[in-house]
């Protein structure tokens, strides 16, 4: 490209007699153009040169140096004229980042919309190489054993961030990563998830595509050199379009990138999150067609009391919601406390439990969800819907918990459907006259467990309503779904993502804590960390250096980092019942008592005071043991100007 001052730009400008210059020295701007300068040899005068490849091209003209402004020097290499260039187009971009910003929602969509689309296909094409129809039984249980080993090593030597569901991971790099997603880790969570869902693992594709997407966002604002904060306000634009594309729901991709990711419906990104999502939608809809996820025939609300059968479905969809988290946590909380090494080798043990089940019951095996099809349809036997929703729940919580790729959106409508079909059935053997046929309860399930695992009420209404275009059971299915909510958030208190993120180590900030956020912030008054106890040193010798300082409170160490706090009185109470027991094991290394930077000091104050300590450990969101400093109960009194003596 040649960038030439015109005569027009040029006519005004004091002219010099041309001088002999030396090397290109700085790059500078002048009325929206690039050009290069030479210095020249008298003072006070510079050579106008611009650039086409690597090649300096002399104007006709000289201009005072001091009539312009001038950007960062550069190096004098002729080869380096390029770097300018690109570096002057970003500046520029920066100063138009909100056309800029609209303009990457549409390529983030686009770019998602395709990757999306090349997900489904791979993940259907490389399935039915692996599972022809009429193929042997041992395939069921030797391709899930396989492919999980493999993955399990790919995703431990090479993508370790590129494990689990994809939506923890991407709220971690929004809230506590400043939205860095590597590209590493976006191609690892393609192609490992798309394998692992091929050989039979039955997890979803939605959650990982959502990671998938964001990652696309993050990597193209990093490449075009964005600030952070606008780096991070394109992790749900690249969400929404993954949903909308994964499950061909443009408006609940919009409201699940702000309700669940962001947090906040009111989201300054709403804009770009909106067309992001329209775009990808219609790159799947030029690709794949439009058509709804699943047909399904129109229901009717066949009489009132229906409502009640629907209530007692969100019941049971609440109950089965809460019995999914638990037991996936359960189960994930004790794998992630055996030894490091055995990490590569622990989906083996999904891949191997889903393989016998699937030896038996082949329905177990994949997503399934042209299975959901024929529950939707009332084709399918309750005995069978009711051994799917105890088997598809076992399967998928062992493979999720051992360090499977992949997600539980799409596991969650299965199970929401298997259950929604056999209370449908049993109500309408019961009631024939007053109840709808099973299929219309096959529908509301799958919101409800949804809602209930998920979290996200209002988004589930309106993605069922949108994979099935069927608006007459939208009335049932709110009723079903805040009442799963209202009871699975009875029984499991903490939401499954949110719970996900603490077992590895990460603290989203929850919509409270959010809303908290002001001035007195403890990044503001912490300080740096004077002093720790090893986590290997014993009680009598802790105690023997507590008493000798004047410090009652301290941090307790390993090689990990920061794992508790201990205080005198709690020491002393233990020297009594073993002084030779290990300080490391007096405290809960995943849940003890500390703050985040970005917290309100009235957090940190009720924690000392429910804790009985004076000192908080201030941990990193994305690292719980990553210790940033301390805040002390003196820091907290002297920031709200109360003195104490």
């Amino acid at each position: 490209m040649l960038l030439r001052p015109s005569y027009f730009e040029l006519r005004n400008l004091p002219e010099y007699r041309d001088h002999p210059g030396r090397d290109i020295v700085t790059a500078v701007t002048h009325r929206g153009l690039l050009f290069f300068l030479r210095e020249g040899t008298r003072k006070g005068a510079t050579r106008f040169l611009s650039c086409r490849g690597q090649e300096p091209i002399q104007c006709d003209m000289l201009l005072r140096s001091d009539s312009i402004t001038m950007s960062e020097s550069v190096p004098t290499a002729s080869g380096s004229g390029w770097k300018a260039w690109l570096s002057y187009r970003v500046a520029e971009l920066r100063q138009r980042e909100s056309q800029v910003f609209l303009v990457l929602a549409l390529v983030i969509g686009a770019l998602t919309g395709l990757a999306v689309v090349a997900f489904i296909l791979l993940t259907e094409r490389m399935g039915m190489r692996l599972y022809p129809v009429g193929g042997a039984p041992w395939r069921r249980v030797l391709f899930p054993v396989v492919g999980s080993l493999g993955i399990g090593y790919l995703l431990y030597r090479y993508f370790p961030n590129a494990r689990g569901s994809g939506v923890p991971q991407t709220k971690a790099a929004l809230f506590a990563r400043e939205g860095r997603i590597t590209l590493r880790t976006v191609l690892g969570k393609f192609f490992c998830t798309s394998a692992t869902l091929a050989s039979g693992i039955p997890l979803g594709r939605e959650g990982p595509s959502v990671q998938v997407g964001a990652g696309i966002g993050s990597v193209l604002g990093r490449l075009l050199g964005l600030p952070a904060e606008q780096v991070k306000k394109l992790i749900p634009v690249g969400a929404a379009a993954a949903i909308a594309a994964a499950f061909n729901t443009p408006l609940a991709a919009v409201l699940f990138s702000l309700e669940e990711i962001m947090g906040d419906l009111h989201a300054p990104v709403m804009g770009a999150v909106v067309l992001a999502s329209a775009t990808a939608w219609m790159v799947l809809r030029v690709f794949l067609g439009d058509h709804p996820l699943f047909k399904v025939p129109q229901y009717q609300l066949v009489h009132p009391a229906e409502f009640a059968v629907y209530a007692v479905l969100g019941v049971a969809g609440g109950m089965v919601s809460a019995v999914f988290t638990k037991l996936l946590l359960g189960i994930r909380g004790r794998f992630l406390r055996l030894p490091l090494k055995t990490i590569w080798f622990q989906p083996v043990v999904g891949g191997l439990a889903v393989g016998l089940m699937g030896w038996f019951v082949p329905q177990v095996l994949g997503v399934g969800y042209g299975f959901v099809g024929e529950a939707l349809n009332g084709r399918m036997a309750f005995q069978l819907m009711a051994l799917l929703v105890v088997l598809k729940l076992l399967a998928v919580t062992t493979s999720y918990a051992t360090g499977n790729a992949g997600g539980i959106f799409g596991p969650s409508l299965f199970i929401g459907a298997m259950l929604g079909g056999t209370v449908g059935t049993v109500a309408h053997h019961l009631f024939p006259a007053y109840t709808a046929t099973p299929g219309a309860y096959a529908l509301v399930g799958m919101g409800a467990i949804f809602a209930g695992v998920v979290r996200a009420p209002m988004t589930s209404v309106l993605m069922i309503f949108e994979m099935t275009q069927d608006y007459a059971v939208i009335v049932p299915l709110m009723i079903a779904n805040l009442v799963s909510l209202f009871i699975a958030s009875r029984l499991q208190h903490e939401p499954i993502y949110e719970a996900l993120a603490v077992q590895d180590g990460i603290h989203l900030p929850s919509a409270g804590s959010r809303q908290r956020y002001g001035q007195r912030q403890i990044v503001r008054v912490m300080h740096a960390a004077s002093d720790s106890l090893p986590a290997e040193m014993t009680v009598r010798e802790a105690l023997e250096r507590v008493r000798t300082n004047a410090i009652r409170t301290w941090l307790v160490a390993d090689r990990r980092g920061v794992i508790g706090v201990i205080n005198l009185s709690r020491l002393e109470r233990e020297l009594a019942e073993g002084p030779d027991k290990k300080v490391g094991e007096l405290v809960d290394a995943l849940v003890f008592p500390h703050v985040h930077p970005d917290q309100g000091l009235d957090l940190a104050l009720e924690r000392m005071g429910a804790n009985q300590i004076d000192i908080l450990p201030v941990v990193n969101r994305a690292d719980v043991h990553k210790l940033e400093g301390i805040v002390t109960l003196r820091d907290v009194l002297d920031a709200y100007g109360v003195n104490r003596d």
